[in-house]
């Protein structure tokens, strides 16, 4: 598999962290109540900071050939 194919692949694992952690902030903002709340609003930031971290990658590693 090439580096860009590669590439291509993380970057979409970064998209789908982002809708699950938009997602998971909405769910535990408007339906959750108490612990289960906060773990869930934990769990959605974690995953925005792994999609943040991963977008960064992508955009900073460069062009490929």
């Amino acid at each position: 598999m090439s580096k860009s194919m590669l590439n291509m692949y993380i970057s979409f694992a970064g998209i789908i962290f982002m809708f699950l952690s938009i997602g998971l902030i909405m769910l535990s903002r408007h339906k959750l109540k108490g612990i289960l709340s906060g773990i869930t609003a934990f769990l959605a930031y974690i995953f925005m900071i792994l999609a943040g971290l991963i977008i960064f990658y992508i955009v900073f590693s460069g062009p490929t050939s």
